[in-house]
């Protein structure tokens, strides 16, 4: 039985830090208090926060460089660069993002139970990326070490020039996938478009599926296996310049 990206995450909710105690959350809402001021307020708190963003309208940067272990909670759809340069707080999107959700993330979690738009985790360096429907074009850009999960499918050029990290895509992947990438680890369950410059399809050994396994289980991903993705990385033909590979650079 196919397992769509409604089914396969399990639900999440706005639950305690940690062991701290339950608490209600800090309701803002981002129309009256304003987008300065509202990140304003989460880049000061003291790293025990728990918020409820309100009414965010497409907003762009919300919830942009926070750097502690905050628990944040946008509902509704945000804009561009949504929880852009990340160090350490759990951000879930109850809705849609724009272009460069996560982006140059360093630690931490970003949930969207939507679909992001082209972009998404841009450059991160480390953290978790869940993206329970599709995501646009470039996914994973020039990643740097962030591990990203797509329940739907990923659009062309995906993982393009990505360095370090793991991609996981339930979908589909687009044109082009890790075209020029170095060591990021791709997974895919459904049907690859094209492979880029120099990524190839690899064999799926014994440790890779300890690997992907947990990373579901990370992401919340139930009733989908390891044994049913397809692995794929860098051939490393492009490492080091070869003026016989001049035409692939």
């Amino acid at each position: 039985m196919t397992v769509t990206p409604e089914q396969a995450f399990a639900p999440q909710e706005l639950g305690p830090l940690g062991d701290a105690p339950t608490t209600a959350p800090h309701v803002i809402d981002v129309r009256e208090t304003g987008l300065r001021e509202t990140n304003r307020i989460l880049q000061d708190s003291d790293g025990t926060g728990r918020y409820l963003l309100t009414g965010p309208r497409g907003a762009h940067a919300l919830a942009v460089g926070l750097e502690k272990p905050d628990e944040v909670v946008i509902d509704g759809p945000t804009g561009y660069y949504t929880a852009g340069m990340n160090d350490g707080a759990l951000v879930t999107v109850n809705g849609n993002v724009g272009v460069g959700v996560a982006e140059n993330m360093m630690s931490g979690t970003v949930r969207v139970t939507g679909s992001a738009s082209q972009s998404a985790g841009a450059t991160a360096h480390g953290g978790l990326l869940v993206i329970e429907g599709d995501a646009g074009a470039r996914c994973g850009i020039s990643m740097k070490g962030v591990d990203i999960v797509v329940g739907g499918s990923i659009g062309h050029m995906s993982c393009f020039m990505g360095q370090a990290g793991r991609l996981v895509v339930l979908g589909d992947a687009g044109d082009a996938l890790g075209d020029s990438l170095y060591e990021v680890h791709i997974y895919v369950r459904g049907r690859v478009e094209s492979l880029g410059a120099d990524c190839v399809e690899k064999e799926m050994r014994p440790e890779h599926h300890t690997e992907l396994g947990e990373l579901l289980d990370r992401a919340g991903v139930t009733g989908v296996s390891a044994g049913e993705f397809r692995r794929y990385g860098s051939a490393r033909t492009l490492y080091s310049f070869d003026v016989d590979n001049a035409s692939a650079y």
